[in-house]
């Protein structure tokens, strides 16, 4: 049984685990924001703009009320949320992206260059003083282009 918790301790504490449940905790507080943005602002400027109540007359059925306005809201609260998360999504994958090509600029710089014979522009080693393809005489030894 210890080993139990011991691994259940060590799967809560990993980062994604603590990632996702600030990521729930915000979720629901943001679709609490939504939600009043709907209720408080869009349905009252709805109700402005038409003229009428944002109640749309539900259908009734015997024992029942089927709500449209209800509904017509929360398909509101959705795409409000969906976009949201669109838009959130797209920033990370570009800031993932641009993060990726530039550990990828950083890589490729720190490998160096091999160095070049200035007569022949072929690769020689490191230090060398002629160049062995052409023979040409490279003063100061190659060094590798920074």
């Amino acid at each position: 049984m210890s080993k139990f918790f011991t691994e259940f301790k060590e799967f809560v504490s990993r980062g994604n685990v603590m990632d996702m449940a600030v990521g729930v905790i915000i979720g629901g507080a943001f679709t609490g924001i939504v939600t009043s943005l709907t209720d408080n602002i869009i349905n009252p400027l709805i109700t402005f703009l038409t003229g009428g109540g944002t109640e749309i007359s539900g259908l009734v059925v015997p024992g029942t009320k089927i709500d449209f306005g209800a509904f017509i809201s929360s398909v509101i609260n959705f795409l409000i949320v969906a976009l949201i998360v669109f838009i959130l999504v797209k920033s990370v994958n570009r800031l993932s992206e641009a993060t990726a090509k530039l550990t990828h600029a950083q890589e490729q710089k720190e490998e160096a260059a091999a160095p070049v014979c200035p007569h022949c522009l072929e690769e020689v080693k490191a230090g060398a003083t002629r160049c062995p393809h052409c023979g040409g005489e490279i003063p100061g030894g190659a060094r590798a282009k920074a």
